[in-house]
C-alpha cells in the first residue's frame, strides 16, 4: 500500500508504526503485514488505526 499511497507512510509511523518508515521491513514484513495484524503485534486499536485513516481521507473496506 505504501508504495501506492506514499503518504500512507507518515500517517502510520505518527501512529507508532515506526517500521513502516524503514524502506527494509517496508520491502519485507511490508509485503505480507496488514493492518489488522500489525495493530494486534503493536496493541493497537483496529478501530482508531481505520478511524485515523478515514480522517486522512483514505477508504478502508
Amino acid at each position: 500500500m505504501t508504495e501506492e499511497y506514499p503518504e500512507l507512510i507518515s500517517i502510520m509511523k505518527e501512529m507508532g508504526f515506526l517500521g513502516v518508515a524503514n524502506p527494509i521491513v517496508r520491502n519485507t514484513l511490508g509485503r505480507k503485514m496488514t493492518i489488522p495484524e500489525g495493530c494486534k503485534k503493536q496493541g493497537k486499536q483496529l478501530e482508531a488505526v481505520i478511524a485515523k485513516l478515514r480522517e486522512n481521507e483514505f477508504e478502508v473496506e
